[in-house]
């Protein structure tokens, strides 16, 4: 039986080109602590392809939905990834899709 909900509908997003974090004295980032995770690294790797949900992310990354959505939620605190559109399941489950938000990342100490 099919579902009347679209399951994956294309979603349009644009991620920046590049995204700068200067790191400092004076200005201290987030940012580092999250990617220090090796979870969250392959959870921006998948999500660099196409975007997804925390479920999609969990079965590529082989690691629980709850532990995904924790660092899915770090992410986007940091603004490295972020809410681009809803899929809904097939028992009709209203679903985040996440994508990055930047193709590149570069960290400056200053």
């Amino acid at each position: 039986m099919s579902s009347v909900f679209p399951h994956q509908p294309s979603v349009e997003y644009a991620p920046q080109k590049q995204t700068d974090v200067v790191v400092g004295r004076e200005k201290h980032s987030d940012l580092l602590q999250v990617l220090s995770s090796d979870t969250a690294q392959e959870i921006l790797g998948t999500l660099t392809d196409d975007p997804g949900t925390a479920s999609d992310v969990a079965t590529a990354v082989g690691q629980s939905i709850q532990n995904v959505t924790y660092h899915l939620d770090r992410l986007r605190e940091v603004g490295l990834v972020a809410p681009v559109g809803t899929w809904y399941s097939e028992k009709g489950k209203e679903m985040t899709v996440y994508a990055v938000t930047t193709e590149e990342l570069v960290v400056r100490f200053a």
